[in-house]
């Protein structure tokens, strides 16, 4: 197994902002970052995801929602390891 990296908010942040621009693709992006493209596709979706929140108008979140936030975010992490897990038992296995 890897070793987990626990990048900071503004990193992702950073990515994100990145894939957004559309002006390079995942692959260059994963290569450029040292992050996984299916770990950069999972940061996206939640910041496409959340994006609504941004335009509230008291532009506070309740405490269940950053509850809700962190447990989302930290599936979203447990998804990606185990995709890239799945992927390089793939290659090992050659299938």
């Amino acid at each position: 197994m890897g070793i987990k990296k626990n990048h900071t908010n503004e990193f992702k942040a950073k990515v994100v902002l990145a894939t957004l621009k559309e002006d390079r693709t995942m692959s260059e992006l994963a290569s450029e970052y040292g992050v996984h493209p299916t770990q950069i596709g999972l940061w996206k979706k939640t910041v496409v995801h959340n994006m609504p929140r941004f335009f509230e108008k008291d532009g506070t979140s309740s405490a269940k929602d950053k509850e809700q936030k962190t447990l989302i975010e930290r599936l979203y992490s447990k998804i990606g390891k185990v995709e890239v897990e799945n992927d390089w038992f793939k290659k090992k296995l050659g299938c």
